[in-house]
């Protein structure tokens, strides 16, 4: 059986599944996106990525027809069938909306007129292999010499395609340390997040997150304070420097794919132990725990 994608209202077939080379996705980067994951073949947090996706393409200009019942279904019908084609996988499913294809080749070259947005909606079961690394010995994070886009040129609410600047300064990091991911710092010496992940430091009894002005405020940050409420853990937002980070007590990575990492280093010095530590792991089991699933044995094998 093979797997099957979303394209502009109809389920096709993966390999069936391409965008012209004259889309806007491809020729401006004027693309937005979000990704939901499966925990035992149900999706986590469904409505609240649904409802971020829709509310980017708003704010994008794009207006996709669809609501967040509708994304509901179709991804209920992608996980569904995909399953089957991938047996005893977990499924993450991408939502990608352009603003469509341009007649000719780009921007002012193809003027004003109307236009019609590329919806598609695809899958691939969780590599988790990828992230054994990070999970067991923790995840190195290096601040590159690019800067993060400032809110006042692009919100930060959205999430969006345009990632360049994220690939030169991720292949910033990885001159520094082959394993590194890059942790982006504001025009003002602030961190903000890295190329896939919320950024968390934990220090007295507080979890502190960067100031969601100058973040995209994640769906798995939210389960996070949440979490940490339960725990009798604080939170805040505030301006986080390096000089906050390497003092931590902990620091995390936060993401839909493997919900929350340890970070152990960044450029070159420990953050606490230098080890994963304590207070990720109780969020991790009180995760695991809420859901009725042991992520991190997911993820270990």
């Amino acid at each position: 059986m093979e797997p099957i994608a979303y394209l502009n209202g109809q389920f096709i077939a993966n390999s069936e599944c391409k965008l012209a080379i004259y889309d806007g996705g491809i020729v401006l980067g004027a693309a937005v996106t979000d990704l939901v994951r499966t925990y035992g073949g149900v999706p986590y947090a469904l409505d609240d990525h649904s409802r971020r996706f829709l509310e980017s393409a708003r704010y994008a200009y794009l207006e996709l027809g669809l609501t967040v019942e509708d994304v509901g279904q179709i991804i209920g019908k992608l996980i569904e069938h995909n399953r089957q084609a991938w047996p005893g996988r977990e499924i993450a499913v991408v939502y990608y909306a352009t603003v469509g294809e341009f007649p000719v080749y780009a921007g002012a070259a193809g003027m004003a007129g109307e236009r019609k947005p590329t919806v598609c909606f695809h899958c691939f079961p969780m590599p988790f292999e990828l992230w054994r690394g990070a999970v067991s010995e923790g995840v190195t994070l290096v601040t590159p010499a690019q800067r993060h886009v400032p809110p006042n040129t692009l919100s930060s609410k959205i999430k969006h395609r345009n990632r360049l600047h994220m690939w030169i300064g991720d292949s910033q990091a990885r001159l520094v340390d082959p394993k590194a991911v890059g942790l982006y710092l504001d025009v003002n010496g602030n961190v903000t997040e890295t190329g896939g992940s919320n950024f968390l430091i934990y220090r007295k009894e507080t979890i502190i997150s960067p100031r969601r002005s100058n973040i995209l405020w994640g769906v798995s940050l939210e389960t996070v304070i949440r979490l940490g409420e339960t725990l009798g853990i604080g939170f805040r937002e505030d301006d986080l420097q390096i000089h906050d980070v390497v003092n931590a007590e902990e620091a995390w990575l936060c993401t839909t794919p493997y919900f929350l990492a340890p970070v152990v280093k960044l450029n070159g010095l420990s953050i606490g132990t230098g080890r994963p530590g304590p207070v990720w792991k109780q969020l991790v089991d009180a995760f695991s725990a809420e859901i009725g699933f042991d992520t991190l044995a997911q993820i270990l094998g």
